[in-house]
Formats: structure tokens, C-alpha cells, sequence
């Protein structure tokens, strides 16, 4: 099942007496954003251990419909700035591929020898959250050739490409949902600040409510307009039982709502700062460790549970999901967590430290040595002056 910050565009950001100078200001709006987002994403994969009701199914098809597009959105936003400078690919490789080795390995290994199940083709079909991060490796390879033309051709070209992909795109290295995704990401690459500020008047919050109202309607119908596995943009057209006409109509209905959804939800985001807003600088923490806590439980027998309180396993998933987030987010937590999710960054760091601490021996000669000249200086030119 599939599943990833603000600067407020109203005003330039301000720095407080805590901020150093120079310091880079993060934008709460999108901090929000990230966090919520990364938060519903575990609440959703929570849901898969809930029995089939039609409450359950229905809540799951409507959040489906716009949060996988929202956190695409929010992640193509976030990567404008990619090049193909060596320092830019270091960095993705060291945030993006090493992560989806690691945790694809760990999560295959938790899931054989805690769960007992059975998996196949590793790493080249990315099992379960880990086709976020295959996703995000090609994406950004993909940056620099959309933005370098116009927003227009750049969102075509990717609704065109997603359309064509649902009939030929298979599941190595989940390029299905690459593709399928892929005018989300570009939607986000070719916002701007300035049409980001147009998602704060009033007009479009009260806009974007009747748009979530509107989603909720169309998903109690799924079952009879497509099927949830639509939802996740991981299927060929053949495999879901249509022809080629009605499948391009499906797939090009979804991305509509999709992306109105994800507008939506960034209109309601808050953009005040706080302590939920310091947690989305976790978000991928939260996302690669989130997936043990379920598969925990799913092998603990939570699901035999859920089916015998059905009236109240709703709530209490969704509960635990979101404590469970916020637990994964807490900086303490994600300060050791982060160790293993950007391990070279880690190692960077300490060598770094390493180095300074070094070269402080040096530095301190250097300082004593200047101190000594100052104060010599001081007194010749005060005997000068006595004379």
C-alpha cells in the first residue's frame, strides 16, 4: 500500500534572538505541512489492520484519494532547487539510495524472520514504504530537465506520461508509480511563492473545504467507479480489469482530484509555528521506521483484535498511529533515529568534529599568540604616551 516544510508567503522570515545570524529560517507552513502529511501517512497504513466495514473502507478510499498526491506535491516543492551538481547527487545518495538499502533490508528482515512471510525480488521491487524513496531518486533526476521549461509544457508532459504509463509501466523499481505520480511531483516543482500565496485567502479555504466535502461524496462510490486499488497508481490498466478508453478516463478523474485535494489541504495547513511544526524536520524518520510499529503489531495479532471490537477499533488505531508518529518525531527520538536513516551524514558530522577539535590546539596557540602581541602593543603605546 503506498503512503516524503514553510516559509510564510505573506511576509519575508524573521529572525529571533535564538536564530544565528546567517542561519537558514525554516517555513513553518510547510514544516505543517510535512508533518501532517507524514502523520496521515502512518494512520493510513494503520487502517490496512482494521476489519472491511464500510466506514473503514470508505475513511481509507477518501484518504487515498488526496494525501499520497499532497505529500507528492509538498516533495516536488521541496526539490526545485535540485541540479546535477556533484554535491547535490552526493547528497541524494547519501539521503535517498543509502536509506532505501538499509531499510529495505531491515524491513525485508524484520517482516521473513518476525512475521514469517515470504518476499521476492529485493530492491528491484521496493516492498511496501520503500517505493517512496525509488520514487524520489528518479524524481529528482528528473528535476532540472522540467524546470527548465515553461510550467505548462512541464505539467502536459507529466499528466501525458502518467496517462501512457498505466499501460505499459510494470513494478520494477515501482516505475508504475513513478510515472503515475509523476504530475503531483511536477505541480510542485512548478509552484511558486506567489501562487502559494494565493491559497491563503478566503475564498480558496472556504473553496477548499467544499473540495474535501466533494471527495467524501465521490469515495462511498469506489467500489462502483474504481476500485482502491486505482488509488495507488501501481497497476497496469489490464490489470484492473477495463479497457484502454475507460482506464484513461479513470487515471485522468484521479489526478483532478487528486491534485485539487492536495491544494486543498495545503489551504487549510496552519502556518503558525509550534511544537508539531519543529517535528516535520522528522518526517522521514518518521516514514522509514513507522513501517515496523505496524507490521509489530499486524504480527502481534492486532487484527484478530480489531475484528472482535469493531466499534471501537477505529478510533484506537487511528490514536496509536498518531502517537506513534509524534513518539517517531520527538526530537530526542529522531536526534538517534537519524543515525541510521543518514548514516555518511552522521559520519560526515563527526569527522567535521573531529577535525575542529584538532585544529583547536592550533587555534588556541594562534589566539594566545595574538592576545600577547595586543597587550605588548597596549603597553608600548601607553609608555609613549607617559613620556
Amino acid at each position: 500500500m503506498p503512503q516524503v516544510v514553510v516559509i510564510t508567503a505573506s511576509s519575508p522570515p524573521v529572525r529571533t534572538g535564538s536564530t544565528p545570524a546567517g542561519a537558514k529560517t525554516r517555513d513553518p507552513w510547510f514544516d505543517n505541512a510535512k508533518m501532517a502529511l507524514v502523520l496521515l501517512v502512518v494512520v493510513g497504513h494503520s487502517w490496512t489492520l482494521l476489519p472491511h466495514t464500510t466506514l473503514n473502507d470508505h475513511l481509507y478510499d477518501f484518504l487515498y484519494a488526496w494525501h499520497v498526491p499532497a505529500f507528492v506535491l509538498v516533495t516536488g516543492y521541496l526539490s526545485r532547487s535540485f541540479t546535477y551538481e556533484p554535491r547535490r547527487l552526493w547528497r541524494l545518495v547519501r539521503t535517498v539510495v543509502v536509506p532505501y538499502v538499509v531499510f529495505e533490508c531491515a524491513l525485508a528482515l524484520f517482516r521473513i524472520y518476525v512475521g514469517g512471510e515470504k518476499l521476492e525480488d529485493l530492491f528491484q521491487d521496493p516492498h511496501w514504504p520503500m517505493w517512496y524513496l525509488s520514487a524520489l531518486f528518479f524524481w529528482r533526476l528528473l528535476t532540472p530537465l522540467f524546470t527548465r521549461v515553461p510550467a505548462a509544457v512541464a505539467i502536459a508532459v507529466a499528466v501525458a506520461t502518467s496517462l501512457v504509463a498505466g499501460l505499459y509501466a510494470g513494478d520494477t523499481l515501482d516505475m508504475a508509480r513513478v510515472l503515475g505520480l509523476l504530475p503531483f511531483f511536477v505541480l510542485g516543482l512548478t509552484a511558486t511563492k506567489e501562487r502559494l500565496e494565493r491559497l491563503r485567502e478566503p475564498w480558496v479555504r472556504n473553496a477548499a473545504l467544499l473540495v474535501f466535502l466533494a471527495i467524501a461524496v465521490l469515495t462511498t462510490w469506489t467500489d462502483q467507479l474504481a476500485r482502491t486499488e486505482w488509488l495507488y497508481y501501481r497497476s497496469q490498466y489490464g490489470e484492473l480489469d477495463v479497457g484502454d478508453g475507460r482506464a484513461l478516463l479513470t487515471r485522468a478523474v484521479l489526478l483532478v482530484i487528486g491534485a485539487l485535494g492536495a491544494w486543498s489541504f495545503l489551504a487549510l495547513v496552519p502556518r503558525v509555528s509550534g511544537w508539531f511544526t519543529r517535528m516535520g524536520a522528522a518526517t522521514l524518520v518518521v516514514y522509514l521506521f513507522h513501517g515496523f510499529a505496524v507490521k509489530g503489531a499486524e504480527y502481534a495479532g492486532f487484527m484478530g483484535w480489531a475484528d472482535e471490537h469493531a466499534a471501537i477499533s477505529l478510533p484506537v488505531t487511528s490514536l496509536a498511529a498518531g502517537v506513534v508518529s509524534l513518539l517517531l518525531a520527538w526530537p530526542p527520538v529522531a536526534r538517534v533515529l537519524t543515525h541510521a536513516v543518514d548514516p555518511f551524514g552522521t559520519a560526515e558530522k563527526h569527522v567535521k568534529e573531529a577535525v575542529q577539535l584538532s585544529e583547536a590546539p592550533a587555534q588556541a596557540d594562534q589566539i594566545a599568540v595574538a592576545v600577547e602581541e595586543a597587550v605588548e602593543e597596549a603597553v608600548a603605546e601607553e609608555a609613549v604616551v607617559t613620556r
